[in-house]
């Protein structure tokens, strides 16, 4: 089977969905996408638009500005006519379906470029947007068991994920997504493109606005609960509602060799996994299973992992389920920071993990072989993708 290569990855800076305080709140999710865009084909000269097999584009809610988003944000961005676009949905795995199904056309034969891509505008499309639930759907759960906070309440309960445990999470998140901005780290993945300060001041954006240098334990703990009463998730264990693009450019290897491009990663291998829906944040779990099943991989091979922080509890609660970890700080997961600090626009999430545990695997962990991402979604469905060197 032919290997497919990860030439390279690039995203938006990931800004808050706020009316009045998001950096990009006047700014079109097509064009977040499109500048995107814009920023691979900029860094990769020998790589031209025309040159594209097909566009695969994940995006949780596919309605309003997010409609085709795929086809529409390639068109208005000025790009060929004559590249196809896929815009594909799978909740917050969406942008790594997107991924997962350009690699294996490319492994397959049936082209040798193509990019896979994520977007997601929170603020513009929010979730659920037009949502119309199947009334037989109701009859097999309780439909106060289905939105996001409440999965994550009932993760917490039967997975005895403590308060405390879930808040010391997000603390290590923004720290180290802190240390990581501050060290550059995401440098070589975020493109900048221009925003809005709060008082309407033009600016360009090139680090993530949601993340907290000032995180403090203390004020945690003085939170009320989010979702329920006397529940354990407050907004400081929740992801934030986010805007933000990602996409990455995958090549038949001998395809990069003969146009003269570096690599060092590959795409390994890919899986889905399902769960109970009102459970949703551990489909992780048998995606992860599934996946090390193919490979014939264990848990003790793969040397880093990103795994998306939807919630503290459903993050903490896979890691435990799998055997890779118990409390943050964590050695080998998230090192750069997750979802708690640096958001996580839903479509493109699942991409976004995969761009940046590429550059992890290229500068800070050069001695991990392997590195798998993961992450849940809404209704039970699940995500989780191996990357590997190169020999």
């Amino acid at each position: 089977m032919r290997e497919c290569v990860i030439i390279d990855g690039v995203r938006s800076p990931n800004s808050r969905a706020h009316n009045e305080k998001g950096w990009f709140r006047l700014v079109r999710p097509d064009e977040v996408l499109t500048k995107v865009y814009d920023g691979l084909f900029a860094r990769n000269p020998k790589v031209k638009p025309e040159d594209i097999e097909s566009v695969f584009v994940g995006c949780a809610n596919i309605t309003g500005m997010q409609n085709d988003i795929g086809r529409l944000a390639w068109l208005a961005g000025g790009f060929p006519e004559s590249v196809p676009t896929n815009t594909l949905t799978m909740q917050c795995p969406s942008g790594m379906a997107a991924t997962q199904h350009a690699a294996r056309a490319i492994m397959c034969g049936e082209g040798d470029i193509y990019i896979a891509a994520g977007i997601e505008d929170m603020q513009k499309v929010f979730m659920g947007m037009h949502m119309d639930f199947p009334p037989r759907l109701l009859e097999r759960y309780n439909i106060a068991d289905i939105p996001m906070g409440n999965t994550a309440e009932k993760v917490a309960e039967v997975y005895k994920i403590s308060r405390a445990d879930q808040e010391n999470m997000a603390y290590w998140s923004n720290k180290k997504a802190d240390e990581a901005t501050k060290a550059g780290k995401f440098k070589d993945e975020i493109i900048p493109m221009e925003g809005l300060k709060e008082d309407g001041t033009p600016f360009m954006v090139d680090t993530d606005q949601w993340v907290r240098s000032d995180v403090s334990m203390e004020k945690m703990a003085t939170m009320k609960p989010a979702f329920k009463p006397d529940g354990v998730v407050t907004a400081a264990t929740s992801s934030p509602l986010t805007i933000g693009a990602c996409a990455l450019l995958l090549m038949e290897r001998s395809k990069a060799d003969k146009l003269g491009l570096s690599y060092s990663i590959k795409y390994e291998a890919g899986a889905l996994g399902g769960c109970d829906p009102t459970i949703m944040g551990m489909a992780p779990v048998p995606a992860v299973k599934r996946l090390l099943a193919r490979t014939g991989k264990k848990i003790s091979d793969i040397g880093v992992w990103e795994l998306n922080e939807a919630f503290a509890s459903q993050s903490l609660a896979c890691l435990r389920e799998l055997g890779i970890a118990q409390n943050a700080p964590f050695d080998n997961v998230n090192i750069w920071g997750g979802a708690l600090a640096l958001g996580h626009p839903l479509g493109e999430s699942g991409a976004r993990i995969l761009v940046t545990l590429h550059n992890i695997m290229k500068t800070d962990r050069k001695d991990a072989k392997y590195g798998v991402a993961a992450l849940c979604g809404a209704f039970g469905n699940g995500g989780a993708t191996m990357l590997s060197r190169v020999k």
